[in-house]
């Protein structure tokens, strides 16, 4: 009896410790049920303008990059489609330095969401690239749109590489928030002043990830895209100079003074499309005449100024430059923060802007990035595209071919046209280790802002998460 009663007592002991195990792993910071609050609570349930029922699942919000400083970055992912497991992950950059990866990527570009001319509603898009991968847009540093800190002097210690890292510090903590992607490929993608953005960051995963003990711990980084991007500053000045000439801008003796003393500086007001108009104060007045926008900027001559400050950029669909002035009426809705989850506390100490002019001093910005770009290529497993339209005065494809010639690769696939339906999309050339050049017929400084090089876009995407060969399967 008493041996019964102590194999009794011992097997009593094993249940409770056994029991107090699992409940010490539920309560676990980091444990299942935790990480699934945090996502419901980051959730988008609904969106002022649109149907309730979109077809996949979109979150939005805030993650720490630096507790000390009290910096958080705003995100908004939107789910693939379909197959939301086996889909890719990119993470979408736009430039300035300071612009809006939500204002412009998200709500005007490539996105699932465009805004509309003239009404409060959005609208879903066609071309979304949500529909080949998971799609998380990033407004980063602190200070543009909804991302902020609480440490009002970092505004002006921000350069290339604080970025890179408080980039790299987000990726790492929304891993930890949405740990089912882990294990996902991941693509970095972006345009303009992204050409310093996703290559130091690229290079930034590789380092990190050459360090880490154990494969669980890497990003799974496959490829980048950066689009008619600033890589090059003395290719990009030449280039664009030449662009002027060849398309009838400037004269023969214009260009001759030019290309003889001046040393091309960067004011930041050119516009980004050749052969496309310009947003006028009229324009602004009669499609927004009761809009916020147009009563917040009528006098000013561009709410915009900087290398992606892009106003005359064109608009999805209905042809409208003006598009950012209507992403700027929508995104200051208080109706719209509270569904995003964003400016929580109405503490962001002034409205939402398409840039930041919160930035007050890019403290480093190096000339060139195609060391990083030169060290990306080859590495097993990445991918590197760059995407120009040809139509962009502000990095003009000319800059782009002039940059890429310096990396003196060897080209592997020979100049070709590429084809969607029965067009002409542009062309495209593959260099030795894996770098692809893709132009796109039509299409300004931001490619996938109107139809049809949205569509163009959209089936360059399609090849870069499918790992395909440009030359053949760039077709609709």
């Amino acid at each position: 009896m008493a041996a019964s009663s102590t194999l009794l007592l011992l097997l009593l002991a094993v249940v409770v410790l056994a029991l107090s195990s699992t409940m010490a792993v539920a309560a676990r910071p980091g444990g299942f049920e935790e990480i699934y609050e945090a996502q419901e609570a980051d959730r988008v349930q609904s969106l002022p303008g649109l149907p309730s029922e979109v077809g996949f699942r979109h979150f939005s919000g805030y993650v720490t990059v630096n507790e000390t400083h009290g910096r958080a970055l705003f995100y908004w992912l939107f789910e693939a489609t379909h197959d939301v497991a086996k889909k890719p992950l990119v993470l979408w950059l736009n430039g300035g330095p300071g612009c809006s990866s939500v204002g412009y990527g998200a709500l005007l570009e490539l996105g699932p969401f465009l805004v509309q001319k003239g009404k409060p509603e959005i609208v879903l898009n066609p071309h979304s690239w949500n529909k080949e991968a998971n799609m998380l847009f990033l407004e980063s540093p602190a200070g543009v749109g909804f991302s902020y800190t609480n440490t009002t002097k970092d505004l002006g210690q921000f350069g290339d590489q604080l970025t890179a890292h408080d980039v790299y510090i987000f990726l790492l903590n929304w891993f930890a928030k949405f740990p089912q992607f882990k294990g996902h490929d991941l693509y970095l993608a972006g345009e303009s002043y992204a050409g310093h953005y996703i290559p130091q960051l690229a290079s930034k995963i590789v380092e990190m990830n050459a360090k880490a003990p154990s494969a669980s711990e890497k990003m799974n980084l496959k490829g980048i895209l950066i689009g008619n991007a600033a890589i090059d500053a003395s290719s990009d000045d030449r280039g664009l100079a030449k662009y002027a000439w060849q398309h009838a801008v400037v004269s023969d003796e214009v260009y001759g003074a030019i290309m003889a003393t001046c040393k091309f500086p960067d004011s930041g007001e050119e516009s980004d499309n050749l052969y496309t108009p310009a947003c006028t104060k009229a324009m602004v007045n009669s499609s927004l005449a009761s809009g916020a926008a147009s009563r917040r900027y009528r006098r000013k001559a561009s709410p915009l100024g900087k290398m992606h400050r892009h106003r005359r950029a064109p608009y999805f669909d209905t042809y409208d430059p003006c598009g950012d002035y209507h992403v700027v009426d929508y995104l200051n809705r208080r109706d719209v923060q509270d569904a995003l989850h964003a400016n929580v506390s109405g503490s962001i100490p002034s409205t939402w802007q398409p840039c930041s002019d919160a930035l007050t001093n890019w403290t480093d910005q190096p000339a060139s990035t195609l060391p990083e770009i030169a060290g990306l290529v080859g590495k097993a497993g990445i991918r590197v595209w760059v995407l120009s339209g040809d139509t962009d005065d502000r990095v003009p494809v000319t800059s782009t071919r002039y940059a890429l010639r310096k990396l003196g690769l060897k080209t592997v696939k020979p100049w070709k046209e590429w084809f969607t339906s029965d067009q002409v999309g542009g062309y495209t050339v593959v260099y030795d280790g894996g770098l692809t050049f893709v132009t796109v017929r039509g299409a300004g400084h931001m490619v996938p802002m109107i139809t049809p090089t949205s569509l163009a876009a959209h089936h360059v995407m399609h090849n870069i998460v499918g790992n395909d060969d440009p030359p053949h399967s760039l077709v609709a």
